[in-house]
């Protein structure tokens, strides 16, 4: 796959944590990174200008949610995903396995496929894996997903053995029904929290020989201390030269705690969804603007934080914005909590290079829960 190059540039020598760099056709991704969601192609209330600026480089958007509507075959008559929503830099469609879990009220499942109740109008979906395939070829993003099935947290030993044997199925039949050279196919990791369930598809999924490998399953009810336990055993699973995602997280101590332990790429909806909710991630932990605390607090939301919102506006507008119910206040909130993401990122790729990840760890962490 000549479109597609991964380096790993450097490894802390305290962590797990690496610098590294994965070019794609459409640019070159400095890792570890983080990825905002743009569920429908597009990050709710951000511009694509505004993306860049926040320090951006890739995009998530969704297969399930885009190929309901506007269909697949509509974004590709119009020139594919990047040019409908006008973003030039990198993306990475999900197959809608996350569906098969957040809308399992809406969904039945068996080895051939998933067939969705739509929750637009109730149209019958049906999605397998090759399905999903042609669906990630006709949006033509960079990178694409297996079809997985991801358990709920509590589910049995039972269910999680049966969810890893039919992810590493239908992993085999995404790697037989791409046709498409230029976009890189991930496998995901399953198995709960279990740690021989996530040997086993580790087991299965590496001899396919991906070009990246994305560890699913997580941040859908276990504990972090679960989550962080999980990723110590499943990342040294997978190689070395190869991207690893983590998928649906997290919080900026997640963010912190997974970079540590050799995960590359990220994405969460809680920069956006938080800051349409009125809280601001800040270097001290969050805040929430409606607090009455802020109504005349004339200081950036973050005074460490050089982002265009924090440099233009205070607390007391932004808390004003979300009290009279203006538009404005969710739009410049979630702009600035994505450039805390990305600040974030950049501050760990720093601290790669220099061989303080732990302290850095450390460091921030102990700022976070001060202000708790």
């Amino acid at each position: 796959m000549p479109a597609f190059q991964f380096s790993v540039d450097h490894t802390d020598t305290q962590t797990s944590a690496r610098a590294g760099r994965w070019t794609t056709p459409h640019g070159e991704v400095q890792t570890p990174a983080f990825m905002p969601v743009g569920t429908l192609a597009t990050v709710k209330g951000l511009t694509p200008a505004q993306l860049t600026e926040a320090g951006t480089s890739m995009v998530l958007a969704n297969t399930y949610h885009l190929a309901l509507r506007p269909g697949a075959e509509l974004v590709a008559e119009l020139g594919g995903l990047h040019r409908f929503m006008n973003w030039d830099g990198p993306i990475l469609t999900d197959s809608g396995g996350f569906q098969v879990f957040s809308l399992a009220r809406l969904m039945q499942l068996d080895d051939e496929q998933a067939v969705f109740r739509s929750h637009i109008d109730g149209s019958l979906f049906e999605l397998s894996p090759e399905k999903a395939i042609r669906i990630q070829e006709l949006l033509g993003a960079d990178c694409i997903m297996c079809l997985d099935e991801c358990p709920p947290h509590d589910a049995g030993l039972d269910r999680v053995s049966k969810a890893v044997e039919r992810t590493t199925h239908w992993a085999a039949r995404c790697r037989e029904a791409q046709h498409r050279s230029d976009q890189a196919l991930f496998g995901i990791v399953q198995g709960g929290i279990d740690r021989q369930q996530r040997e086993r598809s580790a087991e299965g999924l590496v001899p396919l020989d991906f070009p990246g490998y994305a560890v699913g399953g997580l941040s859908v009810g276990e504990t972090p201390a679960e989550m962080y336990e999980t990723l110590d055993l499943t990342v040294p699973l997978l190689p070395d030269d190869r991207p690893r995602y983590l998928m649906g997280v997290g919080t900026p101590v997640d963010l912190i705690e997974a970079v540590s332990r050799g995960i590359d790429l990220f994405d969460c909806v809680l920069p956006t969804r938080n800051g349409r909710n009125a809280m601001a991630f800040t270097s001290d932990g969050p805040i929430r603007l409606r607090n009455l605390q802020f109504r005349d607090d004339p200081g950036p939301i973050d005074a460490e934080c050089g982002c265009p919102v924090c440099r233009q506006f205070s607390r007391a507008y932004l808390r004003h914005l979300f009290v009279a119910g203006e538009m404005l206040g969710p739009i410049l909130l979630s702009w600035h909590n994505i450039g805390f993401y990305q600040h974030l990122m950049s501050e760990l790729r720093t601290a790669i290079h220099q061989n303080r990840v732990r302290e850095f760890r450390l460091e921030r962490l102990a700022r976070y829960q001060s202000s708790v």
